[in-house]
């Protein structure tokens, strides 16, 4: 696979000149206090049927957007004494949170670990939509995208904020360690988390992280979701092209970055068609905290591949998040 953007010395000097909307803090300020007012309860119901004789896992529901219950996994490394740093993970395009055996590695390595169900994307968190926005679309991307306030992804970044909300009541959990983390659309999430929740984020894990730079991925992306919105703007009139833009400006990493400052580490493939580099550039060189970027030369959107958790790892230690040792 041949290298799909501008090369390593361009992508670390590159940082177009883009603007956040006016009322973007507002609007995510609103959003937020709105799903907060909203209420709902947090349940945490023990599993016994995972047959993990190393771990203990939690079903949990909590409120997301419009209180509406969002399904998650919480994986504790038995007979830990809590409580423990907890890394919360959030999940790719087109996928949920699975099964709990799927997500063994951070408790494996002495962390808590939530990991948060994709609203519509997964199997047991619906997405029931908002008002009588757009539904075009062949996946999520242009679900409701006619208006921010309609946008399929105002009500995923709720319920991934809202997951740190919960935090304090789920059991085993320190709320002062959350570390947000994902890759791909997962990556792309935790950053906004990140900058709408600066102060009870520890650290950011941004692995080849999607939803960023729009009005570049949309022209120069040849895989994964972004042709999903230049598939809109091809069959829909050209009037509809920037405001379906100034939409996007919303949701957008660049606009998120600048306004998270804890320590943060990225990670890009340069031959990545799904993510092309030059979009994860853009928000990795806005960010506002410390930050640090694992650049795979020979990589797709596959990153680090196995590579990675050790690197995440070892870096975590770094900031002094690694677990106390078991005794």
């Amino acid at each position: 696979m041949p290298l799909t953007d501008l090369d390593l010395d361009d992508l670390r000097a590159y940082r177009p000149a883009l603007t956040a909307p006016a009322d973007f803090d507002a609007f995510w300020a609103d959003t937020l206090a709105t799903a907060r007012a909203a209420g709902g309860t947090v349940t945490a119901e023990p599993r016994t049927d995972t047959r993990l004789t190393a771990f203990d896992v939690h079903d949990v529901r909590f409120p997301g957007w419009n209180g509406e219950p969002v399904a998650a996994w919480l994986l504790l490394p038995r007979g830990a004494i809590g409580p423990l740093p907890v890394i919360v993970k959030y999940i790719g395009y087109s996928g949920g949170r699975a099964l709990p055996g799927e997500h063994l590695l951070p408790p494996a390595a002495g962390y808590a670990h939530l990991v948060v169900d994709s609203r519509g994307q997964g199997h047991d968190t619906p997405d029931r939509g908002e008002g009588d926005g757009t539904q075009w679309a062949e996946g999520f991307m242009t679900r409701g995208i006619d208006s921010p306030a309609h946008y399929y992804y105002r009500r995923l970044i709720t319920d991934c904020v809202r997951a740190l909300d919960a935090l304090p009541q789920l059991p085993g959990t320190d709320p002062a360690r959350a570390v947000v983390s994902g890759s791909s659309q997962g990556g792309g999430l935790a950053l906004a988390v990140a900058a709408l929740a600066p102060d009870r984020v520890a650290a950011l894990l941004s692995d080849v992280p999607f939803l960023c730079h729009f009005r570049r991925a949309v022209q120069i992306s040849g895989d994964g979701p972004y042709p999903e919105i230049a598939k809109y703007l091809r069959w829909h009139s050209r009037e509809k092209e920037e405001q379906t833009l100034a939409t996007l400006d919303y949701f957008d990493g660049v606009h998120f970055a600048p306004r998270a400052t804890a320590p943060a580490l990225f990670s890009v493939g340069l031959m990545d068609p799904v993510c092309p580099p030059s979009t994860v550039y853009a928000a990795y060189n806005r960010y506002g905290g410390p930050a640090a970027i694992e650049t795979w030369r020979f990589a797709d959107h596959g990153g680090g591949y196995g590579s990675t958790p050790v690197k995440q790892l070892a870096w975590l230690a770094e900031q002094g998040l690694a677990p106390e040792p078991a005794h």
